[in-house]
């Protein structure tokens, strides 16, 4: 969540490697603040008060690695909203015109290796916060509610509070078919490890599920074990694999490359659950990356 391969898969190339997909939530911690304003706009817990002190220096190391360069820089998931779990999760921060992202991910995960499992800077520019895709929608939702500023120009400051609604839970995980094909393509080449593209599908599918208990409840959640409880009781038919993915998606369970198939097959979970987003949520159709 730059912000490509499509939003929401976490690369998983190791601490400090991020693409721009911040949306992935890798932490398992679900964040108690999350949920809808009295105005039926999106609530979370994401605050700088929020933030451990024994994460502070991590922070601070990042900023100063800034430098002159004028990038703007974020924190978010589980160490923005508290629920960090010293020596197993992961600091997730946000970059907007910083090159060498992923370097600067390398070096802090290499330093704070004793209190995190690694440090993971995501880079975004601009131009991925602007127009009126569904894309850029979500990343300016995603940048509003879920991430903290730390330094540099901050954009978010302009932005207002967003609805808890259908749009924004679209520009979150739209693009769940154009990931259906890649993963498909993925296992068919063997470019990516299938248990790792197995976690990729599960995390991404069920933030999908997340919407649409979001958009059916009016509501708002990013929540995946909320998701698949609340959404087995609406479809009883599909309780067991979505347990399946919530076992992979939280490391539970390695799904084996048989596994991964039939859950990208025609008549497997990850399809059911795009058809459903597709016609009660609506999938993307102005994303130059998945033309």
């Amino acid at each position: 969540m730059g912000w490509r391969p499509g939003p929401g898969v976490l690369a998983l190339a190791g601490p400090g490697a991020s693409s721009l997909d911040c949306r992935a939530w890798v932490d398992a911690v679900a964040d108690p603040g999350e949920g809808v304003a009295a105005d039926g706009t999106i609530r979370t817990g994401a605050h700088r008060d929020r933030v451990p002190a024994a994460f502070e220096p991590v922070l601070a190391d990042a900023v100063a690695c800034l430098g002159e360069s004028g990038a703007s820089l974020y924190v978010y998931g589980s160490v923005a909203n508290g629920t960090v779990r010293p020596g197993s999760s992961d600091v997730d921060l946000l970059s907007i015109g910083l090159p060498g992202a992923a370097v600067l991910g390398q070096l802090l995960s290499a330093r704070y290796a004793d209190r995190c499992r690694g440090v993971e800077v995501a880079a975004a520019t601009a131009a991925d916060f602007a127009g009126d895709t569904d894309a850029a929608y979500g990343y300016r939702v995603f940048l509003r509610h879920y991430c903290v500023h730390l330094a540099g120009p901050d954009p978010s400051a302009a932005l207002p509070t967003f609805p808890a609604d259908a749009r924004a839970a679209r520009g979150f995980n739209g693009d769940l078919g154009q990931q259906l094909c890649r993963w498909r393509q993925g296992l068919e080449s063997g470019t990516v490890a299938a248990d790792l593209l197995g976690v990729r599908a599960a995390r991404k599918a069920l933030l999908a599920v997340a919407g649409l208990v979001s958009v059916h409840d009016r509501t708002w959640t990013t929540d995946r074990a909320h998701a698949v409880r609340r959404w087995s009781e609406l479809e009883p038919g599909l309780a067991a694999h979505l347990g399946r993915l919530l076992s992979w998606a939280t490391g539970e369970r390695h799904p084996s490359r048989e596994e991964v198939g039939r859950a990208l097959a025609d008549d497997g979970i990850v399809c059911a659950i795009t058809e459903r987003f597709g016609r009660l949520i609506g999938l993307w159709t102005d994303d130059p990356e998945g033309q």
